[in-house]
């Protein structure tokens, strides 16, 4: 793995790539997380060089960061879907493109946002880039309050090992829509379509990090430079 310059470099590269696909007058979903970061501060060096966009913000640090760099904030449009999403991911199966996000807290907006777009780039780094999902991270999985302690033990039936995320002070993790966020680690994940499914069918959950083939395009920054693995040249 390249020296953390380095990779920041990389990953600047990256966001830069993703840039390629902005039109003028595009309303785009804004991706959370520190690989976002790098293409919300490019797209808003292009705002500011007179570019016109808005953007939809998949979490409130994100708001605020690309709010106040200058890029305009709007709703979610409703009849028509965004042009773009560019966001990173926790991990991205080469052979498929789907991801596993949630690690930052904002995986239900981010969905909303990314299945509501006409294109999804994503930004990552090599070691983010996996054979099979699961094998590096847990899957995020957004959970009501209430009762959730009854969830985590559907979900252990599931053959998860959910933890129940903490914050800095210790207490349960609120993400920005009031709702708690339990990781599970699966020992293998074969089918990842499969377990979003039976995830979904369980009360008291309200959506996985389980991305399944929302993806467009994957931008990963290696050492060697950057590299595009595009759904549309996947094997069929």
């Amino acid at each position: 793995m390249p020296e953390p310059d380095k990779m920041a470099a990389l990953k600047k590269e990256a966001a830069l790539q993703a840039l390629e696909f902005v039109e003028d007058g595009m309303i785009l979903g804004l991706g959370t997380g520190s690989t976002a970061k790098f293409f919300i501060e490019a797209l808003a060096q292009k705002v500011a060089a007179g570019m016109k966009v808005s953007g939809v913000p998949t979490s409130e640090n994100t708001r605020m960061l690309a709010s106040g760099l200058g890029i305009t904030i709007t709703d979610m449009p409703f009849k028509r879907p965004l042009g773009l999403t560019v966001d990173g991911a926790d991990e991205a199966q080469i052979s498929s493109l789907d991801l596993i996000k949630g690690r930052g807290g904002a995986l239900l907006r981010e969905k909303i946002v990314a299945s509501n777009s006409a294109k999804m780039i994503v930004i990552v780094d090599e070691s983010k880039l996996v054979t099979k999902l699961g094998s590096k991270t847990p899957v995020p999985v957004e959970i009501v309050p209430f009762g959730w302690q009854a969830t985590s033990e559907h979900l252990k039936e599931l053959g998860g090992e959910p933890v129940l995320r903490l914050g800095p002070d210790g207490q349960p993790f609120i993400t920005d829509g009031g709702n708690y966020i339990s990781d599970c680690r699966f020992e293998s994940i074969d089918n990842p379509s499969k377990l979003a499914h039976d995830l979904e069918t369980i009360v008291g959950v309200i959506e996985t990090g389980l991305f399944i083939g929302i993806a467009s395009l994957v931008i990963a920054a290696k050492p060697g430079g950057v590299e595009r693995l595009e759904r549309s040249r996947l094997p069929v």
